[in-house]
């Protein structure tokens, strides 16, 4: 049980931990709460408990103080005077009628606490209260599995005099003898195997329900095992070994922990395991694991029970799998073998005794790993000469990515493993062999920076050259990982900067779109002293001062710009300032045009759109100013006649909208080529925000009341989106509620949802409103077509006499929010061209 110190902040608290009865008295004398409860609901009744003071606690409880209080633990005074092992204050709590039976969340009642923590005195105030001490907790363990646990003898013997019942299980399945040989508890362990053997037949014994015995999970307290379990003393150990020996039991397939028998649990112990082959045990018996003790002696390297091992049987024999193992196999994979084990942990003494008397030193795991390929990959040198020595293949891939030891060696950067491999293997098969993506070991070593081994494999002749399936060479990797020592050394082996990948980006693109100024630097020094021309474009024609602006790498794009290669605007019209300002990236903007000039501002790309363009679309508001105020044209237009107050409105980009109405003093009365407004579009796509900030500047009742290739007003398109205040906005300046689109609909017809709807609207209007010569000009326009499909001569159904009306709209097409299908809806292939993949 975990005590807590309470927080010593109320008056009264602080008395009862400066065990002050008299001040205690003063405080409740003058009211104080005796039930006041901490942040963790805490009482000073707990306090006293805890301090174990019986006076204080009397005190209280005389004074209205609940004895039976839980905190947020569900503990009550109780459990902590049991916990304190005070047995005055547990007589005071029981001479109150404190509840014995109180369980905490864990379940946990004060017998359980009194075990745990070795209050004999407390537990036998406890006991004549109980009519039960085998109570379980959570966890289904009894006060006699948490006093085994903690090897309180007195504690057991108290528990077994007063009824506990020593064959309890808990949840685990394990009773409280299990607990005192895995926790090394001898004198507890022996205690409890007497009384087992006195009330218990011989087959059930020492067996829990999974058929461990207590050797078996005595012998685990200093050295884990697979199911976690640990390995205990040698005096625990050997108590079990002889009295199962005596009992005829000691390799009886009754013992057997997870399928594993004594000799798996004693394979790490000489002195027991030769006890236990003397005595007949089968060292090739599996667990269900498959595994067998050669797997586990390999596993924690024990060379002397290996050979122990050897002496009474050959290795080759114990690892021959039978058929009834083949159908006893739970997960149909065939168990690693004992070869990887010893390699995988580095015991290379282990795998001497091995190599010895195993044959295949090729053998694989399901993934296609040797032992060779894990000793290399965890960089066991050792371990690596052994399995060379012996003949174990170098140049043999796995399953899955086809690498050799040699990739793995590189890859980890183990040298000595390399320079092994390399120094036993035919050098020019080796040092170039590729995985199955086409890497090479120079390509895995560049990749994770182990510039060692990039200098050894280069010295061995490793090709500079080589490419994967993706086209990149090991120059590739380093210009992307930064590792400028590696990158070093690549060009010093004359590694050829023009090469481009399936992408066309070379070393340079990658190192600058990463942002690796360093590794970039020694790119460009090396192409001016070859007098070369780096390949300034990709196959999507971006540079890579493309690729630095977009990221945003500032140093990236100051070293480019300082090469005169790169003042010259080649390359996809999607320009660097575009890719700067499409990413906020204003510091990069900034160095464009400082270095290139002004003019730059108003560049287009393919589409005619300017970076105030891209910069109006993201909403990025200081590359905006920046771009204003190097006079960029704030009514520039692109293919589709869009300027970018227009795509900053379309968009919902409600700051770039008030820069460019508010400062920019952009033009309001500009069309696209569908003839939609900046305050049409705002509304087509319900940004509320954006139009009435346009609707703020605008005072005209033409350009209210203006319309679109589909006839419809700004009132049409709002009032067919919902956007409530601009339709009341426009309406108090003056928009018209009379005109009609290309479909003969009215803004109030507009708001319907469909034709049909739409329709029957008119139908109800025109029904609803008494006609009379003085009134027909306030109705809403309706035409003739839109009644008479409603009016034929076989129906009773008449209709008052109507206005004249306009009938030259008979078109009842759906109806469009901007009149055309090719509006203002930018098409994916727009978004996604070849001049930005977000614009």
């Amino acid at each position: 049980l975990t005590v807590l110190f309470l927080s010593p902040q109320p008056s009264l608290l602080k008395a009862i931990f400066n065990v002050d009865p008299d001040e205690v008295r003063s405080l409740i004398f003058k009211k104080e709460d005796v039930n006041v409860q901490d942040n963790e609901k805490r009482t000073p009744l707990h306090a006293a408990a805890y301090l174990g003071d019986a006076e204080i606690i009397e005190l209280l409880i005389l004074s209205g103080a609940r004895v039976n209080a839980k905190d947020n633990k569900w503990l009550t005074p109780l459990h902590r005077a049991v916990a304190s092992c005070s047995e005055d204050a547990v007589q005071a709590l029981l001479k109150h009628s404190a509840d014995v039976n109180a369980r905490d969340k864990n379940w946990q009642t004060p017998l359980h606490v009194a075990a745990a923590n070795k209050a004999v005195r407390c537990a036998e105030a406890l006991v004549p209260q109980l009519s039960n001490v085998n109570v379980s907790d959570r966890a289904g363990r009894t006060a006699l599995h948490h006093a085994a646990f903690s090897g309180h003898l007195e504690m057991v013997k108290l528990l077994l005099s007063r009824g506990a019942n020593i064959n309890a299980f808990d949840k685990k399945d394990r009773r409280a003898i299990h607990w005192a040989a895995y926790m090394g508890k001898n004198g507890c362990a022996s205690l409890l195997r007497l009384c087992l053997f006195s009330v218990m037949p011989a087959h059930r014994r020492l067996t829990c329900r999974s058929g461990a015995v207590p050797a078996d999970r005595g012998a685990s307290v200093s050295q884990k095992e697979r199911s976690g379990f640990c390995w205990a003393g040698a005096v625990c150990v050997r108590l079990w070994l002889f009295s199962l020996r005596e009992r005829g039991l000691l390799c009886s397939p009754a013992f057997v922990s997870f399928g594993r028998f004594t000799t798996h649990a004693l394979s790490s112990g000489s002195l027991c395991l030769e006890y236990l082959l003397r005595n007949d045990a089968n060292p090739g018996i599996r667990d269900k694991q498959g595994y067998n003790a050669v797997h586990y002696a390999s596993a924690y390297g024990h060379r002397l029970c290996l050979e122990l091992i050897t002496s009474e049987t050959p290795l080759d024999v114990l690892m021959e799998t039978s058929g009834t193992d083949i159908l006893n196999d739970t997960d149909g994979q065939t168990p690693i073998s004992p070869l990887h084990l010893a390699a995988y942990h580095g015991h290379h003494p282990a795998l001497e005794v091995l190599v010895q008397s195993l044959l295949d030193l090729d053998v694989r795991t399901v993934q296609g790993h040797t032992p060779l390929d894990l000793a290399a990959f965890k960089g066991h040198v050792e371990c690596v000469d052994v399995l060379i020595t012996q003949g174990a293949s170098i140049l043999l891939k796995d399953y899955s990515q086809k690498r050799t030891p040699i990739h793995a060696a590189a890859m980890n950067g183990h040298l000595e493993c390399l320079r092994l491999l390399i120094g036993n293997a035919d050098p020019h098969a080796a040092v170039d062999v590729q995985d199955g993506s086409g890497q090479t070991p120079l390509m895995l070593a560049v990749l994770n920076g182990h510039t060692d081994c990039v200098y050894f494999l280069l010295s061995k002749g490793a090709s500079v050259e080589a490419k994967d399936k993706w086209g990149r060479t090991a120059l590739h990797r380093g210009a992307v990982t930064g590792h400028e020592a590696c990158v070093e050394a690549l060009l010093q082996h004359s590694a050829s900067l023009p090469v481009r990948d399936s992408r066309g980006r070379t070393a340079m693109h990658l190192a600058a779109a990463c942002g690796h100024i360093g590794v970039l630097g020694a790119l460009l020094q090396a192409a001016q002293s070859l007098n070369t021309v780096p390949v300034i474009m990709d196959n999507c024609g971006y540079t890579p001062l493309h690729w630095a602006c977009y990221n945003g790498h500032d140093t990236c794009v100051e070293a480019l710009l300082e090469q005169e290669v790169f003042h010259k605007m080649e390359g996809n019209s999607f320009s660097p300032l575009h890719c700067a300002v499409i990413s906020d990236n204003e510091g990069a903007a900034e160095l464009l045009i400082d270095t290139l000039g002004p003019a730059i501002v108003n560049a287009t790309d393919s589409k005619s759109r300017t970076p105030l363009h891209a910069a109006a679309y993201t909403d990025h508001v200081e590359c905006l100013q920046l771009l204003l105020g190097h006079n960029a044209q704030v009514n520039a237009i692109d293919a589709l006649g869009k300027t970018p107050l227009m795509m900053a409105a379309e968009n919902g980009q409600t700051n770039a909208v008030e820069v460019l109405v508010s400062r920019a003093k952009a033009d309001l009365t500009l069309q696209d080529a569908n003839k939609n407004s900046a305050l049409h579009l705002a509304c087509s796509k319900g940004h509320e925000t954006s139009a009435l900030l346009i609707l703020e500047k605008v005072s005209d009742r033409n350009l209210i009341n203006a319309t679109n290739a589909a006839l419809q007003t700004p009132l049409h398109v709002a009032a067919r989106n919902g956007l409530t205040v601009v339709v009341q906005e426009l309406l108090g300046k003056g928009a018209s509620v009379l005109a009609v689109d290309e479909n003969g609909y009215t803004p109030a017809l507009a708001c319907a949802p469909n034709k049909d709807v739409a329709d029957c609207l008119a139908l109800i209007l025109a029904t609803m409103m008494p006609v009379s010569p003085g009134s027909a000009g306030a109705l809403p326009g309706l035409t003739f077509s839109a009644i008479n499909h409603y009016c034929s001569p076989s129906k009773a159904v008449t209709f008052d006499p109507l206005p004249a009306l306009r009938s030259e709209h008979g078109s009842y097409c759906s109806f469009n929010n901007l009149g055309r299908e090719d509006g203002l809806i930018v098409p994916d292939d727009e978004l996604n061209d070849s001049d930005s993949e977000t614009y």
